[in-house]
């Protein structure tokens, strides 16, 4: 297997698009509070309701606890990434997607102390020196309070390769990245392209 160089799993860039300048949740809640507009997008984004779950011992932006694979017909495949060794356990143990199978990841996770801005899912697939990148855009939180505990993003629905060719094992990086360039996980893990599910 080639392994990715870093810049493999660089996110994509639109042209022209520039971040805008960073507050604090409390400047947010205070932007113009007569703009129904802009209450709306507040709202959107979670502000000014419940009671904020940052962590203030845990210095993480983001924290993914989970990672899933849907199969219309199955039974959805968890990683949960709070057990310890999770990380390592999915690099070394391979799941199976049956060929052809149409499936969608989706991911559990929490945003804690400022808003996050822009997260993304860049993946690089690997077989036989052949690199597939790929990227999701998941999207800008506020941070999670007792009104909102978790968010979870389902991505777009994918099919696996199929027949003779596109049976075999496959290697890939991941990582959750955000505007900033913030790289908030990153994981090698492997899965096996067969006839059936076993």
């Amino acid at each position: 297997m080639s392994t990715p160089r870093p810049e493999d799993l660089e996110p994509e860039t639109t042209e022209g698009f520039k971040l805008g300048e960073k507050k604090t949740i409390e400047e947010y809640n205070k932007l113009d509070a007569n703009d129904e507009s802009l209450k709306k997008w507040k709202e959107s984004l979670g502000l000014g309701s419940g009671d904020d779950l940052s962590d203030p011992k845990d210095p993480r932006k983001v924290i993914i606890f989970s990672l899933g694979l849907e199969v219309e017909g199955r039974s959805d495949i968890i990683i949960d990434l709070t057990k310890p060794g999770a990380l390592e356990d999915l690099n070394k143990q391979p799941f199976t997607i049956k060929e052809g199978a149409t499936f969608r990841m989706k991911a559990r996770f929490k945003v804690q102390h400022q808003i996050l801005s822009g997260l993304k899912y860049v993946q690089v697939v690997s077989r036989m020196g052949v690199k597939n990148k790929m990227q999701e855009m998941i999207g800008s939180y506020s941070p999670n309070t007792s009104d909102k505990r978790e968010y979870e993003k389902k991505f777009e629905s994918e099919t696996a390769p199929s027949g003779m060719i596109g049976r075999g094992h496959y290697e890939a990086v991941s990582k959750f990245v955000d505007d900033d360039n913030q790289t908030h996980l990153q994981f090698k893990w492997s899965f096996d392209i067969k006839k059936d599910w076993q």
